[in-house]
């Protein structure tokens, strides 16, 4: 158990900021990085280490933020979820044009948009992107420049 412990010490808080990139909701994306470790702990097993403990704890967050979205969308009686609104924090953001430029990066289809957020908001690696979504690395820097590209289109310029 004590291997357990160290695990979720050692990656908790990075699970945390992927799910806060994909839900914008802090509550949320607390409960969900304790279902995230709840599900680890029951597939270690499936674990065989071809990527690295972050990427595979990742992958199994991304599919529990996708099946609590199921979850919400299958609710029509129940008003909509706080993740579907933007979080306290993005309120405080100073800077008008990093606004629009959010607002212009959600309105980007997949996996657009999650690219360009784990890039800019979660300050993954190409390759780290990649292993997410079960691709190379080439893969994600192709995604991202064309993600970038379709920002232009909607008049959008990039910094980096």
């Amino acid at each position: 158990m004590g291997e357990l412990t160290e695990i979720y010490e050692q990656y908790a808080d990075s699970v945390f900021k992927y799910l806060m990139v994909l839900c914008s909701n802090k509550d949320v994306a607390e409960e969900l990085t304790q279902e995230t470790f709840y599900q680890a702990v029951r597939s270690i097993d499936n674990y065989n280490g071809e990527c690295k403990m972050s990427v595979w704890l990742c992958q199994i967050a991304k599919h529990t933020y996708y099946k609590y979205v199921d979850k919400q969308m299958k609710q029509p009686n129940q008003p909509p979820s706080l993740s579907y609104f933007p979080s306290a924090e993005s309120h405080l953001i100073e800077n008008e044009n990093k606004l629009v430029l959010y607002r212009t990066i959600h309105l980007l289809d997949e996996p657009y948009k999650e690219i360009v957020l784990l890039r800019i908001l979660g300050g993954l690696s190409f390759k780290e992107i990649g292993e997410i979504h079960r691709k190379s690395e080439n893969w994600a820097r192709v995604t991202y420049y064309r993600a970038k590209l379709k920002l232009r289109e909607r008049g959008i310029h990039d910094e980096e």
